[in-house]
């Protein structure tokens, strides 16, 4: 397999940081960071250029933490409640995904991209959860999400025991005389 050094422009989740000269695979390059402008090819001009834009991107990079350090301070005291319907045993019929905290979050004014929010798989239960999200490559939070019932909470299966509590509710109702049922005939 063919492969090629390429020049970051942005930073690459699990590749490198902006400015890094790295080797990836050459379909990798031209299908995907080539076109989306993430990186160039590291030829001896483009190193050259991004040389002198160095001091540039520095500066870029120090307002973009302090501005993700100031969110994050904000964001870490928040605590975002998602209402979902529910079964009996806390089990969600849906599920809070990491799309959802980013509209939740958007509609509070923080502009995060529901990339950045590292979600393994969604929630599908009730409680409380601590979501971690990436604000910037070397600030990352961790987000509280409260998942609460929406209206009652639908009952689903019952336990054993749940249903001979209920037949023996049932039967005790049975047992106690009605009007029509009190012995005089009219």
């Amino acid at each position: 397999m063919a492969h090629t050094k390429i020049l970051l422009r942005e930073d690459v989740d699990d590749l490198g940081a902006r400015g890094e000269i790295v080797r990836v695979k050459s379909g990798y390059a031209r299908n995907y960071l080539l076109p989306r402008r993430l990186a160039v090819e590291a030829t001896a001009s483009n190193v050259k250029q991004i040389d002198q834009e160095r001091a540039a991107l520095l500066k870029k990079e120090a307002k973009e933490r302090a501005t993700a350090e100031g969110q994050a301070d904000n964001i870490r005291t928040l605590v975002l409640e998602f209402k979902r319907k529910a079964g009996e045993q806390g089990a969600l019929y849906g599920s809070v995904t990491s799309m959802d905290i980013a509209e939740s979050l958007h509609e509070r004014g923080y502009e995060i991209d529901r990339h950045r929010i590292h979600l393994r798989e969604p929630l599908k239960r009730l409680g409380d959860f601590s979501v971690p999200v990436r604000l910037h490559r070397e600030v990352t939070i961790d987000l509280q999400v409260r998942v609460s019932p929406e209206g009652e909470v639908i009952v689903g299966h019952l336990t054993p025991q749940q249903e001979a509590e209920l037949a023996k509710q049932g039967k005790q109702g049975q047992n106690e005389p009605t009007q029509a049922d009190d012995g005089s005939n009219e």
